[in-house]
């Protein structure tokens, strides 16, 4: 099933699904495996796995330090790709690649597709890859049936957000404000007026991500987004409470 097909479907019994992040390796794969069981049990929908970089230009500090600590600790591409697989086969919800370019040029466009389609990924996010240098990426995506996530700003033009439009698959990852990860957002007009821009241009299914990290955020996405982005606030629970902490933020923010 096609990434927007699940997406679908899962909507038919919720009005918001949720999208939460991992970085893999941080702070430990078996923190990891704890964290997503957790996501399991709350209803999570789809998950971010990240495979760390050194210069990881479109994420906060939080996510940058979590980045750095998961290389130190020796974490590969290799293990990377093996915990994916793991997850796969044990958990309900669909897995994107989150990552950066550098990952995929090293070891080759053709590999990385196969690669993540035999570890049970439906797409990747990769947030430093232009559209207009992605265009054999995304060929050998679609012959794979996986799905590259596209990033909409509030700084895109309307004929910017076009061309995204145009090569969009799955979703569309719509970033709620300026800057990087981590900040908190306000939810206001402004972001109702962002994802009515990018709707215009797209038909495929839109998540909101950058700074949602409460149930109101939740509240005010539903009838507007399709999915909700959680990162920052969950990595942060994590690290301040543990297992039992990071049970009771998602049961708070799904309630």
């Amino acid at each position: 099933m096609g990434l927007e097909s699940y997406i679908a479907e899962r909507k038919q019994k919720k009005d918001l699904l949720v999208m939460a992040h991992v970085v893999c390796g941080y702070p430990s794969f078996e923190d990891n495996l704890q964290e997503l069981e957790i996501m399991a049990e709350a209803g999570v929908d789809l998950v971010e796995l990240q495979f760390p970089f050194s210069e990881p230009s479109a994420d906060g500090p939080l996510f940058v330090r979590a980045n750095e600590e998961s290389l130190k600790s020796g974490t590969s591409v290799d293990q990377c790709f093996e915990f994916m697989a793991k997850v796969s086969a044990r958990f309900p919800f669909k897995l994107l690649m989150m990552g950066y370019y550098n990952t995929v040029f090293k070891m080759g466009e053709a590999r990385f597709i196969e690669r993540l389609v035999q570890a049970g990924g439906v797409g990747y996010i990769l947030p430093d890859l232009p559209v207009e240098e992605a265009g054999n990426l995304y060929a050998l995506s679609e012959q794979a049936a996986v799905e590259p996530i596209i990033l909409m700003t509030p700084t895109s033009s309307h004929k910017r957000l076009a061309q995204l439009g145009a090569a969009s698959r799955g979703m569309v990852y719509v970033v709620a404000r300026k800057g990087v990860t981590g900040s908190k957002t306000d939810m206001g007009d402004d972001v109702v007026a962002l994802i009515e821009r990018c709707r215009q241009h797209t038909d495929v299914p839109v998540g909101v991500g950058f700074g949602v990290s409460s149930k109101r955020d939740m509240d005010f996405l539903r009838g507007h987004a399709d999915l909700a982005i959680v990162g920052t606030a969950a990595l942060k629970t994590w690290e301040q409470s543990g297992a039992d902490g990071l049970r009771t933020f998602f049961a708070e923010l799904l309630a």
